[in-house]
């Protein structure tokens, strides 16, 4: 079955009735969830939304890490600690990565989404832009109602994300754990299957019980920045034999560790190694600034310090001037494929041998300054 933008949402839907059915799904919970179901325009709205500017490292760590959050966040690792306990016993991820994921998805649940779960996903999969990924999550989705695991009416996040991990159905169905042995798996009003749930994900995903995500450092002048990025990986002691240190200035710890060394800032900015766990966050969400966060509040919750980099003024580039920039690097032989907007890791590895041609040091990072060289 094709989902198509001239095929009517109503003839669509009642196509993946028939084909829901024949997936196993129960005709008491195709008729509780499907019938009478129209789109909902905001969620291809929102689907489609462009933000006009790209978030620079420090307002996306500021907009989410928050003296409130921190404090929150130590009372509820405090309140629940012997819960806490249970999880690291059997799955080895520490209290203060869950109760930073917690904090950072839903605000520690004060929000986990106002979206009909079932009409943002049929919305989703009817529209042809990701038909299959949605569809996909859709059956799945059915398919834990049919289980009795969650109710038909139940809301979630307009891309279907659910409960105060937000995960989405086939995470779910995957990962999901019953913590408190009720027979269902309750991502919302269960504490026990929401930390459990998170724990198994990151556990089955590479976890190292034991270790921790990374740490802020210095880097030498001069160094050279083709080793940074995640693609390079060395033991600690290799990177403190070419002048990486702590960032407050003393040697690196004597452990046998590997990690790469990412400065998501540019070169001016903030440097850090990160480990395996940093990778294993990864899986959560595929976004450095993101798992920086996760690493971050997690130190804070245990009292560890802010960054200490200097925060370097930072000009956020418009989502046209990174399309500027792309189609400069196409002109100049530097291919990035179709311009988008985005800088992903092509765009980046562009304006690396771009900035490399020119002299100057070659970080990948998009900029103002950037553009300026194509003028």
């Amino acid at each position: 079955m094709v989902a198509m933008a001239d095929v009517d949402y109503q003839t669509w839907l009642k196509d993946f009735k028939e084909t829901a059915a024949r997936s196993g799904i129960s005709k008491k919970t195709l008729d509780n969830t499907l019938d009478g179901l129209t789109p909902n325009k905001r969620v291809l709205e929102l689907d489609r939304r462009q933000p006009e500017f790209s978030l620079t490292f420090w307002k996306y760590l500021n907009g989410r890490i928050s003296e409130k959050r921190i404090q929150r966040g130590r009372e509820l690792l405090k309140e629940h600690a012997a819960l806490f306990k249970k999880v690291h016993d059997k799955y080895g991820v520490q209290p203060r990565f869950l109760v930073a994921f917690w904090g950072l998805e839903t605000n520690f649940g004060d929000y986990t989404g106002v979206f009909p779960l079932i009409q943002s996903l049929t919305t989703l999969a009817h529209d042809e832009r990701r038909s299959e990924f949605f569809t996909k999550q859709l059956i799945t989705a059915l398919q834990i109602m049919d289980r009795g695991d969650i109710p038909y009416d139940v809301k979630a996040s307009w891309a279907g994300a659910m409960g105060y991990c937000q995960f989405m159905p086939t995470t779910y169905q995957a990962y999901a754990v019953d913590g408190d042995g009720d027979g269902k798996r309750d991502m919302w009003n269960s504490l026990p299957d929401v930390f459990y749930s998170a724990a198994n994900f990151l556990s089955q995903s590479g976890w190292q019980a034991g270790e921790t995500w990374g740490r802020e450092v210095k880097m030498p002048k001069g160094f050279e920045l083709d080793l940074t990025g995640l693609g390079t990986k060395k033991k600690l002691g290799e990177w403190a034999k070419l002048g990486v240190r702590n960032i407050d200035g003393k040697a690196l710890p004597k452990a046998d560790m590997d990690a790469s060394l990412i400065i998501p800032a540019g070169y001016k900015g903030p440097a850090f190694l990160v480990y395996e766990n940093f990778r294993t966050i990864l899986d959560w969400n595929r976004s450095n600034l993101y798992a920086i966060a996760v690493g971050h509040l997690a130190d804070r919750l245990v009292w560890k310090g802010p960054l200490e980099s200097p925060r370097i003024k930072e000009i956020p580039l418009s989502r046209a001037q990174t399309l500027q920039i792309q189609a400069r690097l196409n002109e100049n032989g530097y291919d990035v494929g179709k311009p988008d907007g985005i800088a992903g890791s092509r765009t980046r590895k562009a304006i690396k041998a771009f900035q490399k041609s020119k002299g100057i040091p070659a970080d990948g990072y998009p900029s103002v300054e950037l553009l300026k060289l194509f003028k």
